[in-house]
């Protein structure tokens, strides 16, 4: 019984340690060049097309960001115009019942 036991926790054991793995090559010497390369680049650039079109992605929505906060700034720091019937409506009413009670 502690044979079996034994030999089955063997199995076990070799078939989870010597799975087949994909093997990556290791790309870390070349990034290393890559990015220590002197060349005016700057090093958030230096990734390719993808780093490009990400920082100019970010530099839009910055800007943007910015120009719409500025806006409702602005917007917010001014009173609103009321509507003149608003002031007016109220007035005329209470101008009318006052003829009306001197008319009686």
């Amino acid at each position: 019984m502690l044979q079996n036991l034994l030999a089955l926790r063997q199995i076990a054991k070799r078939t989870i340690s010597t799975a087949s793995r994909r093997q990556f090559e290791n790309k870390v010497p070349e990034k290393q060049k890559l990015f220590q390369e002197d060349n005016g680049i700057p090093v958030h650039l230096k990734g390719g097309v993808a780093d490009a079109l990400l920082y100019r992605a970010t530099m839009i929505l910055t800007v943007g960001g910015t120009a719409y906060a500025m806006y409702e700034l602005a917007v917010a720091s001014f009173p609103k115009k009321q509507d003149w019937l608003q002031f007016i409506l109220p007035a005329v009413s209470w101008f009318n019942s006052i003829q009306l009670s001197v008319d009686q």
